[in-house]
Order: structure tokens, then C-alpha cells, then sequence
């Protein structure tokens, strides 16, 4: 039985590797702002998660669902907190960053048990599915990365504007991008059918993000690194340039900004 080739193996895991690795998950006002009806608890957890208070935040989340343990919305905000608790936690081992991650992984389920037509449900299990697949074979990967897209599709279709997972898809089809179709021919006749993306496909869902909420550093870095493989230069620098005057929403922000003068740096000098 002929093996499967490793460079496609090494495209396919830095696709599902990257979501781990760059902290992809974007914090929004929308996001935060509690409904009518919520509780003082999540409006006070809403705001500490706002300002990176993770502890304060996972405490006041916890304690809500302990009163109310049917609010679906509850489940969300938790998944996406500790994804962020994860990807904050920089001296952390790989073990201990997992179990945040299938903690997200198990709220986001439940909030998708307890009602599937929220779209942020479907987004932080896309998100959760994605930034766990370091740990999995090569055909797991892409048993995964097919939930991952059916799990955007569908957070997409219930909103078009879910910000997250318009992130997440566009981060999705830029590294389905870079396996080329020889790779995928290859992958395709080997391991089953590769993820299809392009660029265009990216830089569309991460324009449409950006539209929706300007402030997130994230898409403009990934946008920028399109523009890079792109061969527009001038407007990867222009993009950066913008993201270093946006403010620092997520811990991680901070390794995007040092990347992008590294990158500004390089790019001047060439």
C-alpha cells in the first residue's frame, strides 16, 4: 500500500496546527454586550472577559450556571473563554492548554445540544475542533477539518455576520490555500478528499469581518499575510500599519503586534 506523501501531511497539519499556534479567536463588543434579561452576574462576567479578566470572568460564568445551568448562551461564553484561557496561558505545557481546550470544546456542545440555532454554538465548536487537532493522526485531521467547516456553515447560515466564524473560515481557506493543487491531487488519491480554499475566498471572509468590527488585530494580520502571497506589498504593509493602531483585545494581540514590526521591519528592508 503506498504511503501517504509527508509534505502534504506537513500542509495538512499546519492547516489545523495553525489555529492552536496564533490565537485566531477575535473578542467583539456584540460578542460581549450581555441580552436583556441576563442576570448582573453575566453582564459582570461579560465586562472581566472584556478586559482579559479571565479569572474573574470563569468565576462570575460558572456561578451563573450553577443557577441557571439550561442557559445556552452561558455554554458559549464559557467555550470561548477558555479557549482564551488556553491560548493566554504561555507557560502552560501542551497537556495543561488541552484540557482548556476540550472544556470548550464539551460547553460549545452543550450549548449546541441546548439550542442549535445559535450561531456562536457552532462557531466555538469550529473553533474548539480546530485548535485541538495537534494531538490527532494525519485521516483524523481531515475527518476533523470537514466537522470544523460543516460547524462555520452552519454558525454562518444562522448569521452572516458571526464575525468569529468568518475569522476562523478565513484562516481555514488560507492554509487550505497554500496545499496546491498538486498536493491535494496527490492527498485526494492517498488519504481521501483535501480541503479546498483559496485566497480570494480568505481575503473575502476576512474583509467582511473586518467591516463588521475594525477593531480585531487579527484579521488584518492574517489579511496582510495574504496580501504578502499575494505579491501586494504595499497593501499587506498598509493593513499592518492599521492593525498597530488597534487596541490590544485578546493576550495575543500582543504576539501579533511584535510579529507584524518584524514583518513591516523585514519588508523595508528588502
Amino acid at each position: 500500500m503506498p504511503k501517504t506523501p509527508l509534505r502534504l501531511i506537513s500542509c495538512w497539519s499546519t492547516l489545523l496546527l495553525s489555529f492552536s499556534l496564533t490565537a485566531l479567536f477575535p473578542v467583539t463588543e456584540a460578542e460581549c454586550a450581555a441580552p436583556e434579561g441576563k442576570t448582573t452576574a453575566v453582564e459582570h462576567a461579560d465586562k472581566a472577559f472584556l478586559k482579559m479578566n479571565y479569572i474573574k470572568a470563569d468565576s462570575l460564568y460558572s456561578s451563573e450556571l450553577r443557577r441557571n445551568p439550561g442557559n445556552a448562551e452561558t455554554y458559549w461564553k464559557l467555550s470561548r473563554l477558555q479557549v482564551s484561557l488556553g491560548e493566554s496561558a504561555e507557560h502552560s505545557t501542551g497537556d495543561e492548554r488541552l484540557r482548556y481546550y476540550r472544556k470548550a470544546m464539551e460547553y460549545a456542545k452543550t450549548c449546541i445540544t441546548l439550542d442549535s440555532t445559535i450561531s456562536k454554538g457552532h462557531s466555538w465548536y469550529a473553533a474548539s475542533l480546530a485548535i485541538m487537532a495537534d494531538k490527532i493522526g494525519t485521516k483524523e485531521k481531515l475527518t476533523r477539518a470537514k466537522e470544523v467547516k460543516r460547524e462555520l456553515d452552519t454558525a454562518l447560515r444562522l448569521n452572516p455576520n458571526d464575525e468569529t466564524a468568518l475569522s476562523i473560515l478565513g484562516s481555514y481557506y488560507r492554509e487550505a490555500a497554500s496545499i496546491g493543487w498538486f498536493k491535494r491531487m496527490i492527498g485526494n488519491a492517498f488519504i481521501g478528499e483535501v480541503p479546498k480554499g483559496n485566497y480570494d475566498l480568505a481575503e473575502k471572509a476576512f474583509r467582511k469581518a473586518i467591516s463588521i468590527d475594525p477593531r480585531i488585530i487579527r484579521n488584518y494580520h492574517e489579511l496582510a499575510l495574504i496580501q504578502i502571497e499575494k505579491g501586494q506589498r504595499d497593501e499587506a504593509v498598509r493593513l499592518m500599519k492599521t492593525a498597530l493602531d488597534k487596541p490590544i483585545i485578546m493576550g495575543s494581540d500582543r504576539k501579533r503586534i511584535e510579529e507584524m514590526r518584524t514583518l513591516l521591519k523585514k519588508l523595508s528592508n528588502d
